[in-house]
């Protein structure tokens, strides 16, 4: 496995490998990385001869400088766990390497459809501006022929779908199933920072989302979100910011029950840490 920390070396290590026609999966991530995130490189290993995969806290999507601040950067154990995954590269670029005229904003602004001032957008305004800018720049050094994303950030996954779309961009994104602790709660980078009473109220989370989707088929919409916020507002130290059953393509609410792309999410602050998770209605 190779580390590597500038573009032009990035690039100058895949070229030969792409000219002689081997296939290349990117797995971008911000490191702190968990089981979850090693599924994405066992999927990108089945998907493509080489992976790469990319550890970056990107600071344009941060609102709050602080939760940039004390986001975890446990590089040396991020690159043993690639390492025994059989990871093929590992770019590890600066901020100045990826901005190089930061913290002077660079000009960056997509339409990313409606869905982008919605839930996650309504809560963290610019965030996904922050995000597709730093994929599209991964993307252009890479050059992937697929690119892993996990389910657990399913507005996030969208997003970069509509950029893939809107930019004509010719790489397969490929998403990847939510990787989830025994007792359900989804593994994330942030569950560090949660107590152990956080950790227990945290439960609530997917313990709603299971009750909807156990009982979508027979309760109306309006009992199934009833039902389910009673469940994660009655924990205490856990603070709801929304709770929805949604349309995946458009993630507006949805007003009657169809076979059509449903999915349920939530995200809530427990304890000082914000926690989302999702599941697909099938």
């Amino acid at each position: 496995m190779k580390v590597i920390a500038t573009l032009a070396e990035l690039q100058s290590s895949l070229k030969p490998l792409k000219t002689s026609g081997l296939k290349i999966a990117l797995v971008p991530t911000m490191g702190a990385l968990h089981q979850g995130h090693l599924s994405l490189i066992a999927e990108a290993q089945k998907l493509a001869e080489v992976v790469v995969c990319s550890i970056f806290v990107n600071p344009t999507q941060f609102t709050d400088p602080k939760d940039l601040e004390k986001y975890p950067r446990p590089l040396e154990h991020d690159i043993k766990m690639l390492n025994e995954a059989g990871c093929n590269f590992v770019f590890m670029p600066s901020v100045k390497e990826m901005y190089p005229g930061y913290p002077k904003p660079e000009s960056w602004k997509i339409d990313l459809g409606e869905a982008e001032f919605v839930l996650e957008g309504e809560f963290r305004k610019g965030h996904y501006q922050g995000v597709t800018q730093i994929v599209y720049k991964l993307f252009d050094a890479v050059k992937p022929d697929v690119a892993m994303f996990g389910q657990k950030d399913f507005q996030q996954v969208l997003m970069i779908k509509n950029m893939v779309e809107a930019l004509g961009l010719d790489v397969q994104i490929a998403v990847c199933p939510i990787i989830r602790e025994a007792d359900g709660l989804a593994m994330s980078s942030r569950n560090i920072h949660l107590s152990q009473a956080d950790r227990e109220h945290a439960l609530a989370l997917s313990k709603a989302l299971f009750y909807i989707e156990a009982n979508y088929k027979r309760l109306d919409l309006s009992q199934l979100l009833e039902n389910a916020k009673a469940m994660i507002n009655q924990m205490p130290g856990v603070e709801l910011d929304y709770l929805t059953i949604a349309n995946g393509d458009t993630l507006r609410p949805i007003t009657e029950k169809t076979h059509q792309n449903t999915v349920a999410l939530v995200a809530a602050k427990v304890g000082q840490t914000r926690l989302i998770d999702n599941v697909i209605i099938k």
